[in-house]
């Protein structure tokens, strides 16, 4: 299992560097390089959901210009909301 888990855990990271949309590119793959080791199996799958989302629909859920849906608005969201606000904030 622990084989499988860091396989996984290896194919969101790539996922998450490569979505197409810069702005997603660097914020997923961040926080993916920072939070993914430390995500349960179940966090991993409601990721691995939030990683279908279409760029442009995720960074305004992220940048709360949107309200997520409840089937997406999950700690996972929450913990990738605080990322990105605590990353922007050290930019500032």
């Amino acid at each position: 299992m622990g084989e499988a888990l860091d396989l996984r855990r290896k194919r969101l990271l790539y996922l998450s560097w490569r979505r197409g949309m810069r702005e997603t590119d660097l914020l997923l793959g961040r926080f993916a390089d920072r939070h993914l080791r430390a995500l349960s199996e179940d966090q991993l799958g409601r990721y691995e959901k939030l990683l279908e989302v279409e760029d442009g629909l995720l960074l305004d859920w992220v940048t709360r210009r949107l309200a997520p849906p409840a089937e997406h608005d999950s700690d996972v969201l929450r913990l990738l909301i605080e990322f990105h606000h605590a990353h922007d904030a050290r930019r500032a």
